[in-house]
């Protein structure tokens, strides 16, 4: 069948679905959905408890069994991907995850997910297809669609219909089975950002690669899509460079490390769940670990960073480093930091402040030569840079039209880089900084990267947004608590239309869902926070439900 004629009848399908629909709820059938979610009857029915919330969804009032031996029935030409096969039996494993005797002589009303993936292609890029429809009906109803089903034309598309799926799947433990309420549901998604990203700094407290896959997981079950990875800053310099071995001396200790074939796992299991992973050297300040593999890197013993600007050699191991990672890291974006540089050593170091004479420049001129000098060689090696707001600040008239300005000193700075023809990533500190552990959920929910800007043309250059987990005051112990729940609230921010998630009374309509989506992390072996902590990560002050906490 080919891709147009599939399409085509696909919506028609949708068509007798919503007939179904409108069939089911005549039937008045009490979905006792919000029992589990509050422990009583005084739920309210017209909360969908999907996160992110879905941009068009109907559903109906009926309960469906889902058979334990739930199997995979794939189809077109991407269905066959081993990215579809191995995400079907992760989220089975989620799904079914109470074990209980079966039953013989039950009959199940869906006993198998059909998956029809359009494309073959797997090229994980900025703007791949994330958008999925999705039907859940029983098999022996009387609706021309039958059982489960997702359309995607991408792989990562299935993915994202895959935990859709997997969160109206809900234990019953009367009944011991796993059921969907409100069916039949009928969901056709998309997001409303092409970026949605979370940083990991792994500088400031070493990581372990089994704890980076860990939050590379629970980005997946909220629909985010890139991992910036913070991989090296002033305190320490983990990474294996190859063609500049001694590097990582720059690490804490020989233990706390990561090897190349580490990123590439890395990379590796984070496309198997459709995220991609940015990476990060920050230059020419935020450097200071380069300089205790290569001291010559160093202005001189009293002055560590900014990296010497007078030195090609520093441009070198720039160069080699980016080389080296360029095999790594296939997304075409690339994180080269820029902020927060402080140049006053550069003057009072005499032959920096020599070769400053020579060239005719002061040190604020220096910083822009070696911004711009850095995005040179990374747009040789076919990637587009990535700056923080600082660059774009100092001296956007010189930016490589190609820059990805990355806002995070405040407000205001996405609507002035798209007017200047910029793209840009949203990170206002004041809401999206992780670490600033005062910020509540509400304000991280009602933040907006397209605030302030209504021209049309202008809104398409905001890429979208990304929350940031600093790593100053969390290491292995804490990290997944301070990143979840309120890495969540941002996600439903950048995945769901503003309409569909625009509340006059977020306490009745937003925090039940965002409540169910933390307990539901829980459930998955993630740690997050209780939702309502003023001060994120703090654990419960006393006895309650995972729900009210």
């Amino acid at each position: 069948m080919s891709t147009k004629l599939m399409t085509f009848s696909f919506y028609f399908l949708t068509l007798c679905c919503f007939v179904s629909v409108v069939e089911s709820r005549k039937l008045g059938f009490n979905s006792s959905l919000f029992q589990e979610v509050n422990g009583n009857n005084d739920g309210d029915d017209s909360i969908v408890y999907i996160w992110p919330l879905p941009s068009k969804y109907t559903y109906g009032n009926n309960t469906i069994s889902i058979n334990p031996d739930l199997s995979l029935e794939i189809s077109g030409n991407g269905g066959y991907s081993i990215i579809v096969s191995e995400g079907f039996q992760r989220y089975r494993e989620i799904i079914f995850k109470h074990h209980s005797r079966k039953k013989s002589g039950v009959l199940y009303d869906v006993n198998k997910l059909k998956i029809i993936v359009n494309s073959d292609n797997e090229t994980l890029n900025l703007n791949v297809d994330e958008s999925y429809s999705l039907f859940i009906t029983a098999e022996n109803g009387s609706s021309i669609i039958q059982g489960a089903s997702i359309e995607a034309n991408t792989v990562f598309g299935a993915l994202r219909g895959l935990e859709t799926f997997s969160q109206l799947c809900s234990f019953d433990y009367g009944t011991k089975s796993v059921q969907v309420y409100k069916a039949p549901w009928y969901i056709q998604d998309e997001p409303k950002f092409v970026f949605r990203g979370l940083l990991l700094d792994t500088s400031r407290h070493f990581l372990p690669i089994d704890v980076i896959k860990q939050v590379i997981e629970s980005m997946s079950y909220a629909k985010l899509n890139v991992l910036h990875w913070h991989i090296i800053d002033e305190q320490s310099f983990p990474l294996e460079v190859p063609s500049h071995p001694y590097l990582w001396k720059g690490s804490y200790t020989k233990f706390e490390r990561y090897t190349v074939e580490d990123a590439y796992d890395i990379v590796d299991f984070a496309k198997m769940r459709g995220i991609n992973v940015m990476a990060e050297i920050d230059v020419p300040g935020h450097a200071e670990s380069w300089g205790r593999g290569y001291p010559e890197l160093w202005p001189s013993e009293t002055c560590r960073e900014p990296l010497d600007v007078t030195k090609n050699f520093t441009f070198d191991v720039v160069s080699s480093i980016l080389a080296d990672m360029r095999k790594i890291f296939p997304f075409e974006l690339f994180h080269l930091g820029g902020d927060e540089v402080n140049t006053d050593c550069w003057s009072s170091t005499p032959h920096v402040k020599h070769w400053l004479q020579e060239h005719n420049m002061t040190t604020k001129d220096a910083y822009r030569y070696f911004v711009l000098r850095a995005q040179e060689i990374a747009i040789s090696k076919n990637w587009t840079p990535v700056n923080w707001e600082e660059t774009y600040n100092s001296f956007k008239g010189n930016l490589n039209p190609r820059t990805v300005v990355h806002n995070w000193l405040g407000p205001g700075v996405c609507p002035k880089a798209a007017a200047d023809g910029f793209r840009c990533i949203y990170s206002n500190q004041g809401v999206w900084y992780l670490d600033h552990l005062d910020v509540p959920w509400e304000d991280v929910y009602k933040s907006e990267p397209l605030e302030g800007i209504s021209d049309g043309s202008h809104k398409k250059l905001v890429l979208g947004g990304e929350v940031c987990m600093w790593g100053e005051t969390a290491d292995s112990s804490d990290v997944q608590q301070t990143i979840w729940p309120r890495a969540a609230a941002a996600a439903e921010r950048m995945w769901s239309s503003r309409d569909m998630t625009s509340a006059r009374n977020m306490s009745s309509t937003v925090l039940p869902r965002l409540e169910y989506f933390r307990c539901l992390l829980n459930r998955r072996g993630v740690p997050a926070a209780p939702v309502n902590n003023y001060y994120a990560r703090r654990p419960p002050v006393g006895p309650g439900s995972c729900y009210l906490q």
